[in-house]
């Protein structure tokens, strides 16, 4: 899920007064880029042109949204540049090695978040944080949030955050040190699905479904490098987004390693819609449930087929890859965490047991709170009908499944 951290700025309050546009900085890409002094490579000003020129034409920005989009812009080009900065006065972090790092992934709302926490716990691991990648710096062993001003300013944009987005917490608790997704770190360079889960922008989606993600992968490597600081490193990372990016990782990472999660969509396809509903609410005006069904639907349809595919191809070899069911993962994690290891050759030291046994007895359920099913007819979706398209995945994944 998008760092919704990242799109709230210190000190930001709702509030919807009649401002002329005129009046407002500027969001214009040239106007964003001088203002961060940053100077972003060909790709990265491509992405953010097609990015402003779709939230221009398609989304309409609530006042609070211009202004977050504004700091979240700013930021992304400053970070990026920071990293630049950080690879050109020490070429040594562009040598430190990325071995086989493990990548989860799957359809949204699948148990990727759970594992991704869970797996963290190993102090053998990095994994990329809600506070690096909104103020980058490594995180240095012994590390304590609370004692951390950058981690401790995002903790208050959540707060924030969960305020402005009523049920979000509930249905992605997340703090500032939580493991958090690739999609944040994409972002940077502006190929990233998590502008299209805040905004409403299907013409850069288009645009970056055509363009690829090669740039973004480039970027994530180095801004990896700059997190690890010269230290050994074994990467667990985790997006549902990977399942349209894999082309992309396995040229950046060609000794890559994948847990595929699988988890009936037709069971949660409808809580998809509903947190891209949320997700939106505080920047948008035109939110429209129907029009975001469709999208939903649409795209994790084609999701499920590119994680069949992604099954069956040879690119991967199979001791590379491992599925994993949800029903399974959540009766017995621990044992669903060692099967992962042993599938990867990975020691699963009692240190590491020990802490995800108390994040189990701390979070029951991953901290998710117990609600009601949301109700596909919100968002003008047919059971049947996504029932027939979802079934070649459901036959293969999700016989017998919740």
């Amino acid at each position: 899920m998008a760092s919704l951290a990242a799109l709230i700025g210190p000190g930001f309050r709702i509030a919807e007064p009649l401002v002329p546009d005129r009046l407002l900085p500027s969001l214009a890409p040239r106007d964003l880029i001088r203002a961060a002094h940053a100077t972003p490579d060909i790709a990265a000003r491509a992405g953010l042109e097609q990015l402003m020129a779709a939230v221009r034409a398609e989304s309409k920005l609530t006042l609070f949204g211009k202004l977050a989009l504004r700091w979240d812009i700013l930021r992304l080009l400053r970070n990026a540049q920071k990293i630049h900065d950080a690879h050109a006065a020490n070429p040594a972090l562009g040598q430190a090695p990325i071995t086989a790092p493990v990548f989860i992934l799957g359809l949204p709302r699948s148990g990727t978040t759970f594992l991704h926490t869970l797996m963290a716990q190993d102090p053998d691991s990095l994994v990329p944080r809600n506070w690096q990648t909104i103020y980058p710096g490594p995180r240095p062993p012994g590390f304590n949030p609370a004692r951390n001003a950058r981690a401790r300013a995002v903790e208050r944009q959540l707060r924030l955050y969960g305020q402005l987005a009523p049920g979000f917490d509930d249905m992605h608790p997340i703090s500032a040190d939580s493991p958090q997704e690739c999609s944040e770190i994409l972002a940077h360079v502006f190929q990233s699905l998590r502008f299209d889960a805040t905004h409403r922008v299907p013409s850069y989606f288009a645009w970056l479904e055509a363009h690829g993600y090669d740039d973004g992968f480039a970027f994530h490597r180095r801004f990896l490098q700059f997190l690890q600081d010269g230290r050994p490193a074994r990467w667990v990372l985790k997006c549902p987004d990977h399942t349209f990016t894999l082309d992309s990782i396995l040229k950046t990472y060609p000794d890559a390693r994948f847990v595929v999660v699988h988890r009936n969509p037709i069971a949660v396809l409808s809580s998809v819609a509903h947190l891209t509903e949320v997700l939106r609410r505080p920047f948008l005006h035109n939110i429209d449930a129907g029009e975001i069904g469709a999208q939903v639907s649409e795209r994790w349809i084609e999701g499920a087929n590119r994680l069949l595919a992604f099954d069956h191809a040879a690119k991967v070899p199979q001791e590379r890859k491992l599925n994993v069911q949800y029903d399974e993962l959540v009766a017995d994690p621990l044992a669903m965490v060692a099967r992962i290891y042993a599938q990867f050759g990975l020691p699963l030291s009692a240190v590491a047991r020990a802490a995800m046994t108390a994040l189990l007895n701390a979070r029951p359920h991953g901290g998710y709170a117990r609600h009601s099913p949301y109700k596909l007819e919100s968002f003008k979706l047919s059971l049947p009908a996504l029932q027939a398209r979802f079934a070649p995945y459901v036959r293969q994944y999700c016989q017998g499944s919740r």
